[in-house]
């Protein structure tokens, strides 16, 4: 399928600033294809070694290809993208980084994890000799510009997008975006091969990627956050075996949230004898976080399911 414009990864930013000039001005109704770095900005590559996850310069990661201008975009209006398409690359990284990911406290230490898969007929990608995890491609970090001036970092999600790391930002979807700068100043990358909800180690499958999209504006219809519409099922690429499903409950959604995984890792951990880390890194690219519950005072239910299908 061709499209109207094509912006190559060297078009990059990291941080998102309205004062930054866009690379591209469109139309709407124009399409374009943007190549995509994946989260490391190319300092991690299909020969890394886990040395290499502690030498990564936080200064370069998440980089965004952009930005792009759509014509007649002001603030109120609401730029809506539909994700048109992915091409993969067919190999990605997924890592647990010190300091970072929601059991950072427990996993201190560097661990890095290489896949291949084939980009073709996206088969599931093997976790070294313990199983194989179903893809599904989709981009991470997807946003427009902030009204706010100055240089804000890429890492929070925002009102206006950015670093959402939503799974289902995949192919079909159509995403709207509150737009507040002139032209929306559209950027897009930190494309991931398949992740969890909720990214629990941080990391998904980070994996460069060309992706393809389509802008439409709706004028002076004020949108608070991003919504997004999804073209059919979500999660049908994980359901065929059911779930082991463990749980956290308490009066602290984060605290829950980190019981119920710590959980899933023990029960991976003994009973495919991985070790403890590899099993956080896999709960991290195809296990789900849940909020199952949050109105039974005092405590809240949150549960983590993780696909059988992984290990049939």
């Amino acid at each position: 399928m061709s499209h109207d414009h094509t912006i190559h990864k060297h078009h990059h930013h990291v941080g998102w600033d309205h004062s930054i000039a866009p690379v591209l001005t469109v139309a709407p109704g124009e399409s374009v294809e943007f190549e995509v770095f994946e989260a490391s900005g190319g300092q991690l590559s299909p020969s890394s070694i886990v040395d290499d996850v502690g030498r990564m310069d936080f200064g370069k990661i998440n980089p965004v290809t952009g930005p792009v201008s759509v014509d007649g975009a002001e603030p109120g209006d609401v730029l809506k993208v539909t994700l048109l398409s992915f091409t993969p690359s067919g190999w990605g990284w997924t890592a647990n980084i010190p300091g970072f990911g929601l059991l950072a406290d427990q996993f201190e230490d560097p661990a890095l994890h290489l896949w291949q898969y084939d980009p073709a007929t996206m088969t599931p990608a093997f976790f070294g000799h313990w199983g194989k995890v179903p893809l599904k491609p989709f981009t991470g970090t997807i946003g427009v510009a902030p009204g706010e001036p100055g240089l804000h970092s890429i890492v929070p999600p925002r009102r206006v997008g950015g670093n959402m790391d939503v799974r289902d930002l995949a192919t079909g979807t159509e995403l709207y975006l509150p737009v507040e700068v002139a032209g929306a100043l559209f950027s897009v990358g930190d494309t991931h091969a398949a992740q969890g909800d909720g990214e629990v180690c941080g990391t998904a499958i980070e994996s460069p990627m060309s992706v393809a999209l389509k802008f439409e504006l709706i004028k002076q219809q004020p949108l608070a956050f991003p919504r997004f519409t999804t073209p059919g099922p979500v999660a049908r690429h994980l359901d065929a075996k059911g779930y082991e499903v463990t749980t956290g409950i308490g009066p602290d959604l984060m605290d829950a949230s980190r019981a119920a995984v710590r959980g899933m890792v023990d029960l991976l951990s003994a009973r495919h004898g991985m070790p403890a880390v590899e099993a956080y890194m896999l709960c991290s690219v195809c296990g789900d976080l849940r909020i199952s519950e949050i109105v039974d005072v005092p405590n809240w239910t949150v549960s983590f399911y993780f696909p059988r299908i992984v290990f049939d």
